[in-house]
């Protein structure tokens, strides 16, 4: 069965062609240039430039993936959560799209999608299973009990990591995104240097990222430096710090939720699951017992292949969606 995704849920326009779980094409056009000068995602100059690209990526994935539109069996296609705009031109592309060569359509959540990616891979965890997402937007954790059955068991209460990064690396003075840039100072740095705190919030699944934000401003406030007056040495150190105290929280969560609900396999996914130090981390929770599981990188990040095969996954089950189907900006899972 060959499945079109599309994904336009963000900032990334994306498009893939995937034949059951296999990829045969993952196209992914970033605007992270377009949106560097503003220190953060402009939501209107998004959605003007995935209605700028949608078409020549879906012709892209299309033509590596050497099959036709004529071919494609289901159109599938992230309808949200994300920005309102930017999921609107993906949905309504696709729609069209369904409309035009009469093929079936189907709507995915953006969240499912991070969930189905680890399926894209070789090796993937039997059911149930724990998933930490883990992104710009999200930080959740759910336990999967099969395809489509989800329970939710924490989820960020303010700032997901992603945009806990991405606010410390603005104080720094490191621009955006701030993920990459924290991860590769934080390898120079001494993650020891400065005590920063851990919200594990008294036992709850729930994550807390805002106040340790704001432990990284009064630190540079008692240090008396400002974003590109922080001298190298210094936001190497605060660098692995805060991302010491981030990954810290979210291994102690993990290992929380797989000792509540005696699981021992876990998936780890969404764009900070890409981070290189939460993912030696998470290899060690090997040693505990529990199974992991993680994307290769590319699949992390947002994508279309993963948009796919959830739908993949849902058709099979005798789902699909009609012309009525809307974007959604908060759509839970």
């Amino acid at each position: 069965m060959l499945i079109l995704g599309i994904d336009t849920s963000c900032d990334d326009t994306s498009a893939a062609v995937v034949k059951d779980r296999k990829i045969l094409s993952n196209i992914v056009s970033s605007q992270i240039k377009i949106h560097t000068k503003y220190g953060g995602i402009v939501p209107e100059i998004a959605s003007r430039k995935h209605i700028e690209w949608i078409m020549d990526v879906t012709e892209n994935a299309l033509s590596k993936a050497d099959v036709a539109l004529k071919h494609i069996d289901l159109v599938s296609v992230c309808h949200g959560p994300g920005l309102i705009g930017s999921l609107l031109v993906g949905l309504c592309f696709a729609k069209s799209l369904s409309y035009a060569s009469k093929k079936p359509l189907i709507g995915i959540n953006h969240l499912e999608g991070h969930i189905h990616a680890i399926f894209l891979e070789k090796d993937y965890p039997e059911f149930p299973f724990l998933t930490l997402i883990v992104s710009g937007g999200h930080t959740s954790l759910y336990r999967v009990n099969d395809l489509n059955s989800y329970k939710e068991l924490g989820r960020t209460r303010d700032d997901a990591a992603g945009e806990a990064y991405d606010k410390v690396s603005k104080m720094l003075g490191l621009g955006y995104p701030g993920g990459p840039v924290i991860d590769a100072l934080a390898k120079e740095g001494n993650p020891d240097k400065y005590n920063l705190p851990r919200p594990y919030l008294n036992g709850s699944f729930d994550f807390s990222f805002s106040g340790l934000k704001t432990a990284v401003k009064v630190l540079l406030m008692k240090l008396d430096i400002k974003g590109k007056n922080v001298a190298e040495d210094v936001k190497k150190d605060i660098a692995a710090s805060f991302q010491a105290s981030v990954v810290d929280v979210l291994i102690e969560k993990i290992k929380w939720v797989v000792s509540s609900e005696r699981l021992n396999r876990v998936v780890i996914t969404g764009g900070v699951a890409a981070n290189s130090e939460l993912r030696r981390r998470a290899q060690m929770l090997k040693e505990e017992g529990i199974e992991v599981y993680l994307p290769s990188k590319q699949l992390c990040t947002d994508n279309a292949a993963m948009i796919a095969v959830s739908g993949y996954h849902r058709f099979l089950r005798g789902e699909s969606s009609d012309l009525f189907l809307n974007a959604r900006a908060y759509l839970p899972l």
